[in-house]
């Protein structure tokens, strides 16, 4: 059986293009926040409540595509969303116009993620999709590591000019939305008797697996405590400020190479996803989801000691192995446990339920930050991450496939 078929390619080739158009704004977009007159607290709970109000509408969005028996108008308009946020952004400078840009980029995500990744997981069998989902994130990680380099040579010869960028991620935005309708989709029964209502995705959690149950727990500490990387972004400018590197005969200062370390992450995120998925597929999820959320409790433990730029493109790459190792494997699991005709209701309440913890995580790292500094904010993330490992050890079988 083919393993990587037209579908999966297309997704995650559109996935790629959309993620250029995001990463080309996200590593500024707290550095233009703060330069048209945003607190650290107020980006946080920004960043916090637009990816909440996103995030509670994935799991109506799952099961609504499990109702209609169709995943593709959810990819469709979900990526519509996102890019016409774009211009947007760069066209306001107040905080309800900036609120409102966000919310529409996110709620794009919204509606698109979990009818995206059932259509991943039904191209597949399960004891493969640790190895499509690792492709799928790899691929769309490579477009983050992409965006960012974009911007980085757009600002080099452009300095400060935030807002045309904001209009110039446009364009690979609307290339993914195009590059949806070539995808042929495969039709499902649809789950008619699911119980209809914004909300009434919650009451997956009833008719969960067992192992299911036990795990999620473990999941949901980690994301309690899991802020937005727009921390890490912001503490890197700020370690940085006023010096300059050179790397080969380029000159860089603390906002190009901020850049650059972000970009950094993002080539490791995407180079080893797909390798850590094939494994987990061989050897088994436990292994590699635990190693990789004790590489997460090394990188903020490392980050409270304020590295220098050597021992920042360290932390980072360590940052990228651990997201290429939990990120779309987390999703493969999820995927392993439900059954096919609500699919898109599980992966939505998984990530609806990560929503509520960006919240919380956001706000409460924004408040930690304000009030003991940005040390104390990491090294409570390092230990939170411990625990959710060694809770995920305990409760996660060694075999990931449900045969519900």
């Amino acid at each position: 059986m083919r393993i990587l078929t037209r579908t999966i390619w297309i997704l995650s080739l559109v996935s790629l293009l959309a993620d250029v158009a995001s990463e080309m704004l996200y590593p500024v977009i707290p550095v233009y926040l703060k330069q048209i007159g945003f607190s650290v607290f107020l980006i946080g709970t920004l960043e916090g409540v637009v990816n909440f109000i996103a995030g509670i509408s994935k799991g109506s969005f799952g099961a609504w595509s499990d109702r209609k028996g169709s995943r593709l108008p959810f990819v469709q308009w979900g990526y519509l969303l996102s890019a016409v946020s774009k211009p947007v952004m760069g066209l306001t400078s107040s905080v309800i116009g900036v609120f409102l840009a966000r919310t529409t980029d996110r709620l794009g995500k919204g509606v698109r993620t979990a009818a995206r990744d059932a259509m991943l997981a039904q191209e597949v069998r399960a004891e493969n999709r640790g190895q499509v989902f690792g492709f799928h994130r790899g691929m769309d990680t490579f477009g983050a590591a992409l965006g960012p380099l974009l911007a980085l040579a757009f600002l080099s010869t452009h300095p400060g000019e935030f807002r045309a960028l904001f209009l110039l991620a446009f364009i690979p935005g609307i290339l993914s939305v195009l590059m949806t309708f070539f995808i042929r989709e495969k039709k499902f029964v649809p789950l008619m008797a699911q119980q209809k209502g914004f909300f009434a995705y919650f009451h997956y959690w009833k008719r969960a697996s067992p192992t299911f149950k036990k795990v999620m727990p473990g999941f949901w500490i980690f994301l309690l405590f899991n802020s937005a990387d727009l921390f890490l972004i912001l503490f890197t400018r700020t370690l940085l400020d006023g010096q300059h590197f050179k790397w080969g005969q380029v000159l860089l200062d603390a906002d190009t190479a901020t850049l650059a370390i972000y970009i950094f992450y993002n080539l490791v995120y995407a180079g080893s996803a797909p390798f850590l998925g094939t494994l987990a597929d061989k050897l088994g999820y436990k292994p590699v989801l635990i190693g990789g959320f004790f590489l997460y409790a090394m990188v903020y433990a490392g980050l409270a000691s304020s590295p220098g730029i050597n021992g920042l493109l360290f932390l980072f790459g360590c940052y990228g192995l651990y997201a290429g190792a939990t990120e779309g494997l987390i999703k493969a699991w999820v995927s392993n446990q439900s059954a096919p005709e609500e699919r898109g209701t599980a992966l939505g309440f998984f990530s609806s339920t990560e929503s509520i913890g960006a919240l919380v995580a956001s706000i409460l790292a924004g408040f930690i930050w304000v009030t003991w500094g940005a040390i104390a904010t990491f090294i409570t993330t390092s230990f939170a991450a411990i625990v959710a490992a060694g809770w995920i050890g305990v409760y996660l079988n060694s075999n990931p496939i449900s045969r519900r």
